[in-house]
């Protein structure tokens, strides 16, 4: 089976063009076309289905692409295990995150890994908690971070740390002079949810109180900038704090909200060479980061 085909198959998907995926891996077209013609002879299927609606699996191809996506895993971990072999020190890291990840701690372990490894590339497909986990089952990513794994997928599951949760409040509300406050006084607010904010919810159920939701937000910029201009109070990460310039009073919470950060992973001997140093580097340098 031609790998050639099988990335012109992922990427036509991906972009939801044949002229697109073209442009981006160099063919003509024509020779896209005739490359996928060709896989869908040799294994007999249709794979791609095309109309004036657009390009979409067929039922054959949707079967079929969850291994088209690991043969391509597989042919790119070949490739950067034999770089390594042969000394050199290239390759793609592959990871999956949700966003106060990616935004908030990411950016410095990037930097540090790239002092050690500069033509080591990355590749970052945004997921969710919903999500992440399926991406790395059908190789779109090496590994990721979760709050919430799956024991029964067959992932290899690591805890990283805990990380704490903070009240964030308008900076002339009057919880902003206090040194912490109590959920009860959060849930007599008008209170701003963050979409799946599962360890939130979970948190005012277990100390049975109700909070007064008056809004589900679905990112942190639009949350923090609705609690800056007086909408209500919300409770976030830590970590989401971190660089942030927004008028708001951030204060600890009593009882006190955590979660745990999760790397879950196929096994990792099988992982791509510059994956696994990047992990080994995650570790080794997890102190100097807060979570």
């Amino acid at each position: 089976m031609n790998i050639n085909s099988c990335i012109a198959v992922q990427k036509i998907i991906e972009l939801g063009s044949f002229t697109g995926a073209a442009e981006e891996l160099g063919y003509t077209q024509p020779a896209l076309s005739q490359s996928v013609t060709a896989l869908e002879k040799e294994l007999q299927v249709k794979i791609l289905d095309r109309s004036r609606y657009g390009i979409r699996l067929t039922p054959e191809g949707e079967q079929l692409y969850p291994a088209i996506q690991q043969t391509i895993a597989d042919y790119r971990s070949i490739q950067e295990i034999a770089g390594e072999i042969n000394g050199l020190e290239s390759g793609i890291v592959r990871l999956v995150v949700f966003s106060s990840v990616s935004s908030r701690w990411l950016p410095g372990l990037i930097r540090g890994f790239w002092k050690q490894y500069p033509n080591v590339k990355f590749y970052l497909p945004s997921g969710t908690l919903d999500t992440i986990e399926e991406m790395i089952i059908t190789g779109k990513a090496d590994f990721g971070f979760t709050t919430a794994p799956d024991n029964s997928n067959g992932l290899n599951t690591q805890l990283i740390k805990k990380s704490e949760f903070c009240a964030v409040i308008p900076q002339d509300h009057p919880l902003a002079d206090r040194p912490y406050v109590t959920l009860e006084e959060l849930s007599e607010e008008s209170f701003l949810l963050e979409i799946g904010g599962q360890t939130v919810q979970e948190a005012f159920s277990a100390a049975g109180i109700e909070p007064t939701i008056r809004l589900e937000v679905e990112d942190d910029p639009s949350i923090l900038s609705m609690v800056q201009d007086g909408l209500g109070v919300t409770i976030l990460p830590y970590m989401v704090m971190n660089h942030v310039d927004y008028r708001v009073a951030v204060k600890p919470i009593v009882p006190l909200i955590t979660r745990d950060i999760y790397l879950i992973s196929k096994d990792r001997r099988l992982m791509p060479a510059a994956s696994r140093r990047f992990i080994d580097y995650m570790f080794a340098h997890m102190e100097a980061f807060d979570l």
